[in-house]
């Protein structure tokens, strides 16, 4: 069978889906063959350069008759947040699998919507699965199998946290993503989500309520002459940030751990560094983004003389995804987790098995933001997150 794959959007995620739809079936055996058939933008001509340069057989401008078309099997969307659930909807209603970045909406009810759109689609074998790429890491894959096998014992706290610093000069001009209008949110759903998510598959616990602040540190930044994105130039003028630049709060677990989770754009420095330790009643892991071929795991009960973290090389055969790739100690990179996103996708579809993250656990992500919103327009007060699906088993 051939999976022909219509891509929505055409931006930073936009090349990073690319390489992933080009590559995975280069590298792995998958089970279905792949086409890339069209990626679509309003720009007819950024969007047929797009196509040309990252091997989509065509370009288009109108989602809605590409979705329509009768040689359209899988839709990506990789657009801003304000149009997901329009399109997904749609393209699920229409019988196509939808692959959604994250965050999975702009809001809860869209991601509500966005759910139920799936489940009505599962019904007729149409499959959803949501962006969050970093669970395709194979650190962090290889972390979540190692909780699951009880290595570190009990989960007891997690520390999470994603630091960027791209906005600290003042300067940066008013991009769509600093407009809630089209983002959502800012840091707390743009990285903020995925450490939500990422806390959350590792240890296989839902995070029950929060309790946190969110803060613009720069109210107003230039316009652009072009609305969307971060080229073109200054028109000379400033515009309200109406998104958070930083967002800090806590979490308590479904099994009671205490989690301690941060978000900035703010963090002088830092490029972009997603971190997690977990904490057990017989050790500790601990991952960082900026060196994601490696995974500190710390053993308890190891004899005093071997304590201490051991760093873990996830470059070898026996660890997921890697046996596809390089020979031991020849490092992945970032590019790589969207063509394991793409191998996991395309074998749940051509095999019906099990398929994640789902819309319902991005939509378990979105209600966890909405708590967060609602904790710091209270004073930072507990504000308990709506019950969502079961955890990732």
């Amino acid at each position: 069978m051939t999976l022909r794959v219509a891509m929505i959007g055409y931006g930073f995620m936009g090349a990073a889906h690319s390489v992933g739809w080009r590559q995975a079936p280069r590298v792995f055996d998958l089970p279905d063959t792949v086409e890339m058939a069209v990626v679509v933008g309003r720009n007819s001509d950024a969007v047929a350069r797009a196509a040309e340069q990252w091997g989509w057989a065509e370009s288009a401008t109108d989602w809605r008759e590409v979705i329509a078309r009768d040689d359209i099997d899988l839709v990506d969307i990789v657009t801003p947040g304000d149009s997901h659930a329009e399109i997904a909807i749609a393209a699920l209603d229409a019988g196509k699998h939808v692959l959604c970045e994250k965050p999975l909406a702009n809001s809860v009810e869209e991601a509500e919507a966005m759910a139920a759109a799936a489940e009505r689609a599962a019904g007729n074998g149409v499959r959803a699965m949501v962006g969050f790429t970093y669970r395709r890491v194979p650190a962090v894959s290889l972390l979540q199998d190692l909780i699951a096998r009880g290595t570190i014992g009990e989960v007891r706290q997690v520390r999470a946290a994603y630091r960027q610093d791209w906005l600290v000069d003042p300067s940066v001009p008013l991009g769509w993503r600093l407009q809630k209008e089209h983002a959502g949110s800012g840091a707390l759903g743009d990285i903020g989500a995925h450490i939500v998510d990422m806390t959350q598959f590792v240890t296989g616990r839902r995070v029950t309520r929060v309790s946190g602040t969110v803060e613009t540190i720069v109210a107003r930044r230039p316009l652009l002459r072009e609305r969307t994105g971060f080229a073109g130039s200054s028109t000379g003028e400033l515009g309200e940030v109406t998104v958070d630049d930083v967002a800090i709060f806590t979490g308590r677990l479904d099994g009671g751990a205490l989690v301690s989770f941060e978000a900035t754009r703010f963090a002088t420095g830092r490029k972009n560094a997603l971190t997690i330790e977990v904490s057990g009643s017989d050790g500790a892991l601990a991952f960082d983004l900026e060196r994601l071929n490696e995974l500190r795991y710390y053993d308890r009960n190891a004899p005093g003389e071997l304590q201490g973290f051991t760093t873990i090389l996830v470059t070898e055969p026996e660890h997921p995804y890697v046996s596809a790739w390089w020979p031991p100690g020849h490092m992945l990179g970032y590019e790589h987790g969207f063509s394991h996103q793409v191998v996991d996708f395309v074998t749940a579809i051509a095999h019906g098995t099990e398929l994640d993250p789902t819309f319902d656990d991005g939509l378990a992500v979105q209600r966890v933001l909405a708590a967060v919103e609602a904790s710091s327009a209270n004073d930072s007060a507990w504000v308990a997150v709506e019950a969502a699906v079961p955890a990732h088993p």
